[in-house]
């Protein structure tokens, strides 16, 4: 079974965090976050899941929760990138 996982450039950080509505529940460093992230990304594939690193670009991203009329949130990121 395949998952698509969201990943954001070290680059693009900042900008990331600027532009989400959860901005509360997230990391306030590329580092920490990257750490959960390889830490959820090799659980997954113990687990038997093939997954897709999904470079997210920001501005698409925005674009999305835009024409969608949807808040830049988990939930949100997780339809974007499933799609």
């Amino acid at each position: 079974m395949e998952i698509n996982l969201a990943y954001y450039k070290k680059k693009d950080w900042f900008k990331f965090l600027k532009m989400i509505d959860d901005r509360e529940s997230m990391f306030d460093t590329w580092k920490e976050w990257n750490k959960s992230y390889l830490k959820t990304k090799q659980g997954l594939i113990s687990q038997g899941f093939l997954v897709n690193e999904i470079i997210v670009d920001l501005k698409e991203l925005k674009k999305y929760c835009n024409s969608q009329g949807l808040k830049n949130d988990g939930k949100t990121r997780s339809q974007f990138v499933a799609n």
